[in-house]
């Protein structure tokens, strides 16, 4: 009889976010035990000595964009705000390939795994002819590098001829966004506690989407007991449009459009006054905070300390890599925190909230109770962080540390009990050859 591998026991943490000072046990993909100060575990297990590492439950991104990646800093496109950004970038994006989203979507599923990230979403809602499987490019990378990944099925259908935002070039058909939809659902999507791979529908915006797709979607997504998600209350134009066209606020659109329920989740939340905010929690509707890239267009401050005491679940998200410019969802953890506490004050935020938003919140809003945290029974999701740089030299908080020192780079990552990042480096990836072919799909997507 083959006998089954060992568990694995991180003995020893430096610090972990969790009630594990003895350490942490794996084995088959969850954490199985949970060690006291001098414990050892009740199986056999092979030790990794984690006594120069912070451990963290895996960091969840909750909202991206990783065609994204190759646009950093555009010329064209800096220093606006959300409206002329697109409106300078739309047309660039209507020329993706096959091959350019394949390396921006390795580059920016790599800079998350090497930032902690153990989940991520992508909301790609960019389909110019010939990019038709663009989600079943991003689903194949995440399968390469180990990722577990939530894609979100976007769409745009309103284009500036009938008052939208969007181009005619990069917006689709109704018909063909719902019936790709559920082809999405029944091929790639796992509704399996611990999946690796799971679909979400994700029309793109007030302004680039009509009121028949938000409500057809949000039909389509109750009938196959998948998530939503969408942008919502990002800038004053966004409330202007809305205002204008339909005559009602972000949030009564959103009601309207019957989105206002469990299982929804938006990225931004800027824009919502204290009467919305509560409506949101009652609904238990989802939000994520893109602190990096909403200081970076100027759009506002999410309400995040509101949002929680209402009971709306708050995440994290990266936002896209055109305006953050990166995929780094540790640094997004101190950006975090630094808003909010400069918002609501020393006392209201910690270092701890921020490292729970980007954990149990952003599982929360993904509806993934087993993801983001520490426990008997969790996925053995964990990222760990070496305090050996400059940087941490003379922190008496380990856990603190990680954020207020401003940690970018996790030493260790492990998805579902399996290593994914070693000595802060990704095993079988060249990355320097993925700059080079990145680097060439970014030049050759901006000369048109």
């Amino acid at each position: 009889m083959t006998q089954a591998p060992p568990a694995l026991w991180l003995r020893n943490p430096l610090a972990v976010l969790g009630d594990a000072p003895g350490g942490i046990v794996v084995e088959d993909g969850r954490i199985v035990e949970l060690l006291a100060a001098g414990a050892a575990p009740g199986r056999p297990a092979t030790a990794f000595d984690a006594s120069r590492h912070v451990v963290l439950p895996g960091l969840i991104n909750t909202h991206h964009h990783f065609y994204q990646t190759l646009t950093r800093c555009f010329p064209a496109a800096l220093d606006r705000t959300l409206f002329g950004w697109l409106q300078a970038l739309y047309p660039v994006w209507a020329r993706l390939t096959p091959e350019a989203l394949d390396a921006a979507v390795t580059v920016a599923m790599a800079e998350l795994l090497l930032s902690g990230c153990t989940t991520t979403t992508d909301h790609h809602y960019v389909f110019p002819p010939g990019l038709e499987d663009a989600i079943a490019i991003e689903a194949a990378a995440a399968g390469r590098l180990g990722l577990r990944a939530v894609l979100t099925r976007g769409s745009m259908d309103l284009s500036q001829r009938n008052g939208g935002l969007p181009p005619d070039s990069v917006v689709q058909d109704a018909d063909a966004i719902l019936d790709d939809s559920s082809r999405l659902i029944d091929r790639l999507h796992d509704p399996a506690p611990h999946a690796m791979l799971q679909i979400a529908l994700a029309p793109c915006s007030p302004f680039s989407v009509t009121t028949e797709l938000m409500r057809n979607t949000a039909a389509l997504a109750d009938k196959r007991g998948v998530r939503l998600h969408t942008h919502l209350a990002e800038t004053v134009d966004e409330a202007a449009f809305c205002q204008d066209r339909f005559g009602c606020t972000p949030l009564d659109y959103l009601e309207e459009c019957g989105w206002l329920r469990p299982g929804t989740w938006l990225a931004h939340g800027i824009h919502f006054g204290a009467q919305e905010i509560a409506r949101l929690g009652r609904a238990r509707v989802g939000v994520t905070h893109c602190p990096c890239s909403n200081q970076l267009l100027a759009s506002g401050t999410c309400p995040v300390c509101a949002l929680e005491a209402a009971g709306a679940p708050v995440g994290l998200g990266v936002d896209g890599s055109a305006s953050n410019d990166g995929s780094n969802l540790m640094q997004e953890v101190r950006a975090a925190l630094l808003l909010q506490r400069g918002a609501n004050g020393i006392g209201a935020v910690s270092h701890r909230d921020a490292l729970r938003w980007a954990t149990q919140g952003s599982a929360d809003c993904i509806g993934r109770p087993e993801l983001g945290r520490i426990a008997v029974g969790a996925a053995a999701d964990l990222a760990l962080f070496a305090l050996d740089e400059l940087r941490f030299s003379g922190a008496g908080d380990p856990l603190a540390a990680v954020v207020i020192c401003g940690a970018s780079r996790a030493d260790r990552v492990m998805v579902a009990g399996r290593w994914v990042v070693e000595d802060g480096s990704i095993p079988g990836l060249d990355v320097a050859g993925l700059m080079r072919r990145h680097g060439a799909a970014a030049r050759r997507l901006a000369a048109g």
